[in-house]
């Protein structure tokens, strides 16, 4: 394949491609920093791909007192699926049982989209008629008795359709500990790419997978090319200084997002360099039959 060199480090004339998502985002408070985050964290479980979970989320930033409507700390969450209607029920069943649960949480509208999802007037009756609803600044919200007081959430939340999903890199390097290091820097980066998120634990994937398999009704397997043991074996993409791989996805709001997180994670690739990180960054298509978006690492670097 074609390659590009970087500092020392070999990047595939190869691109990502990624296909379209609906897309939501909720601010979530608490009195403290701890709980915003816990409740962040737990409703962004288990929801790593669509390919097994109801949808794809993460935690996009934290947010200080300054950044949140009521104060307080905050965690920024996205939220992606395939369809509104599946991205409606992913976030009111999360929002529901992780966050409503969770000790002095409140819940807002991370931005305003093109439609609404009712969230707030979804789950208000779970206040069995003591539930108050209240306008602030054009905006409603329920306040919900609760046992440590009140949960207070937005009525409804913004949603996208313009969002995508599957933008990817993917990290090659001599041994395990070297890739990761590579993997966490761009992992790092693409946290601080606003409106994106790496939805895999810890933003990492070590399990690629290919469409298909040799087992029928198995719709996705293993990426037996880039397995360092099946080299020989298989039709093998990777060179012979390549001990491991790990890859990133990236989802969000915007082509642009997207874009952006995967030149940011690229970005620190390069700037770990090849004897700390890796050794040759390329990038997860299917001969552009996938999705429409393509990301060019050419166009990154």
């Amino acid at each position: 394949m074609p390659q590009l060199i970087r500092k020392g480090i070999r990047i595939d004339e190869s691109f990502a491609e990624a296909f379209p998502m609906t897309g939501s985002g909720v601010v979530v408070t608490a009195p403290t920093r701890k709980w915003a985050l816990q409740a962040a964290t737990t409703m962004t479980g288990y929801a790593t791909s669509v390919i097994g979970c109801d949808c794809e989320a993460g935690i996009d930033r934290e947010l200080s007192t300054r950044e949140t409507p009521d104060g307080r700390p905050g965690v920024r969450v996205l939220l992606f699926g395939f369809s509104p209607k599946s991205v409606e029920k992913a976030l009111v069943n999360r929002i529901g049982q992780c966050v409503l649960t969770c000790p002095g949480s409140a819940v807002f509208s991370a931005f305003d989209g093109e439609a609404k999802i009712k969230v707030g007037d979804s789950m208000r009756q779970f206040g069995d008629k003591w539930q108050i609803s209240k306008a602030i600044d054009g905006r409603r919200y329920w306040r919900v008795p609760v046992m440590d007081g009140e949960f207070l959430v937005e009525s409804s939340v913004g949603l996208t359709k313009k969002s995508v999903g599957g933008g990817n890199l993917l990290i090659m390097g001599e041994d395990w500990a070297k890739t990761m290091r590579a993997t966490e820097a761009a992992v790092e980066a693409v946290h601080n790419t606003p409106d994106a998120i790496a939805p895999f634990p810890g933003g990492v994937v070590r399990s690629g997978s290919k469409v298909g398999s040799k087992y029928k009704g198995m719709g996705a397997s293993t990426n037996d090319a880039y397995c360092p043991t099946l080299r020989g074996a298989t039709n093998s993409a990777l060179d012979a200084d390549i001990g491991c791989v790990l890859e990133i996805v990236i989802d969000g709001l915007t082509s642009e997002a997207v874009a952006a997180g995967m030149r940011a994670g690229l970005k620190a690739i390069i700037a770990l360099g090849p004897k700390n990180g890796a050794k040759r960054v390329g990038a997860g298509n299917y001969g552009g039959k996938l999705g429409p978006f393509h990301y060019h690492l050419k166009d990154l670097v």
